[in-house]
């Protein structure tokens, strides 16, 4: 059984420097109450990997409109301006990956792999100071593996040994990221009682999580 903490303790175990894994679509399936605590106990030099940084004042935007990150592993960046200007001014670093790419390169950290092999990006800048294999004929890149200190994940409920259940497309990122963070904190809408999730609704068993935040008031 865990004990639900407030998104305050979840903070402070989270120092200056660390790396976070952080799930979400353009703010959907983001844990927003960890952002925010995030932001308010002031963190600083933040290493965030994420499918995107959603819009300032959105989700992940919160972080980077606060000067909490200093590099970013995405997918894209598009619709937040405010990175994409402190991208230019050299204030972060943004490293760009392939969507796939990403979310297996997240994959393979998390069951022990030692990385992936993709023909997405041979042939163009994404390639650069990257290992290539011929197999078959073909040219693959060689992706390595993808962990962060935290996994911060999102889920639609919970129970009190840490099941988690997701919503529709808020499941997206949260899933994988929940295997390769070192300490997993999930942020449910909901804590029911042990045996009200079903066990096929499960999809990020109890073990992976280390803890849970209380529900909100």
């Amino acid at each position: 059984m865990k004990t639900a903490i407030t998104p305050a303790r979840a903070a402070e175990m989270i120092p200056d420097g660390s790396s976070l894994l952080i799930g979400g679509f353009m703010g959907v399936g983001t844990p927003n109450r960890l952002i925010d605590a995030l932001v308010a106990v002031g963190r600083k030099d933040l290493t965030v990997i994420a499918n995107d940084t959603a819009k300032p004042g959105v989700g992940i935007g919160k972080l980077i409109s606060a000067g909490a990150v200093s590099h970013v592993v995405a997918s894209h960046i598009g619709l937040n301006p405010e990175t994409q200007a402190r991208m230019i001014s050299g204030e972060i670093g943004v490293e760009l990956v392939p969507q796939g790419t990403l979310v297996e390169r997240i994959r393979a950290g998390g069951v022990g792999l030692g990385g992936v092999l993709t023909t997405t990006g041979v042939g163009t800048p994404v390639e650069e100071g990257k290992d290539k294999l011929e197999i078959d004929g073909t040219t693959y890149l060689l992706e390595r593996p993808i962990k962060a200190d935290f996994a911060l994940i999102a889920a639609r409920q919970c129970d009190y040994t840490g099941n988690l259940e997701y919503t529709l497309t808020a499941h997206n990122f949260n899933p994988i990221m929940a295997l390769a963070g070192e300490t997993v904190i999930a942020e449910p809408d909901h804590i029911l009682p042990v045996g009200a999730i079903p066990p096929d609704a499960v999809k990020t068993p109890g073990v992976l999580v280390h803890y849970i935040l209380e529900r909100k008031h």
